[in-house]
């Protein structure tokens, strides 16, 4: 399954949603690979840098624990539910912006 499939795959309301987010860390992880690793789209250089899933009420981002660290501040502000390397944005309040900083940094610093 190619990353475009899997968003195919799920609901049509969310879709959409799913492409912003795709794009966000496409082009915000520079030249890295897209795979389908864990049956989750990721993106790759030499190891797994970022992944996301779609889940029932939000979009689960999984860039590791220490980007949730750097990020923690922001996403307590935004009202997101995280833990240990996962971050829940609820479908609607998608924050694209925080998204690509935070797919920049995991392209950065996880070298």
């Amino acid at each position: 399954m190619t990353i475009d499939e899997y968003i195919l795959a799920q609901d049509e309301a969310v879709q959409p949603v799913l492409r912003e987010v795709c794009e966000t860390i496409r082009a915000s992880v520079g030249e890295a690979e897209e795979r389908m690793s864990w049956q989750m789209p990721t993106w790759r250089r030499r190891y797994n840098l970022i992944h996301f899933a779609a889940q029932k009420k939000h979009v689960g981002i999984y860039p590791g624990p220490e980007a949730v660290e750097a990020f923690l501040p922001e996403l307590d502000a935004k009202g997101y539910r995280h833990s240990k390397g996962a971050i829940q944005m609820p479908y609607g309040k998608v924050d694209l912006k925080l998204l690509g900083r935070i797919a920049a940094w995991c392209g950065t610093h996880t070298e």
